[in-house]
């Protein structure tokens, strides 16, 4: 028994069988992990999937398990790291940002740091022009 983590070639699917050992030594669990290449002839598992299988012949060069059935279907959330990134918002005080700019001759325009300190993004430099 163990749980599907990979369904992306066709006909295989990858699962991952886990299990804790003590160290003979240190006497620390130690978690282990066995991956095996299986053969699922019509697509079946999906990712997250309990399925039980077995050892067979070389049906490739690295797949040597079938699979026997679907134990317990499981829901895994799909959530690509960039798509958490997106919702990330950097909060600033006018104290952080006062901090942060070196102290100059002149004064800040109080205008600018207020753009600044809000985030707007609309703001155009019209000296440049």
């Amino acid at each position: 028994m163990g749980s599907v983590v990979r369904v992306k070639q066709d006909k295989t699917a990858v699962v991952e069988m886990v299990w804790k050992q003590r160290h003979r030594l240190y006497r620390k669990q130690v978690r282990r992990v066995a991956r095996f290449y299986v053969h699922d002839p019509e697509n079946q598992c999906r990712l997250g999937d309990l399925v039980r299988i077995e050892e067979t012949r070389p049906i490739s060069k690295t797949k040597h398990w079938r699979l026997l059935g679907i134990l317990e279907r499981r829901q895994v959330a799909e959530v690509r790291p960039i798509d958490l990134e997106g919702d990330a918002v950097t909060v600033v005080t006018e104290s952080e940002l006062e901090d942060a700019v070196p102290d100059m001759d002149e004064d800040i325009d109080p205008e600018l740091l207020g753009l600044l300190v809000t985030g707007n993004d609309d703001y155009e430099d019209d000296e440049d022009d």
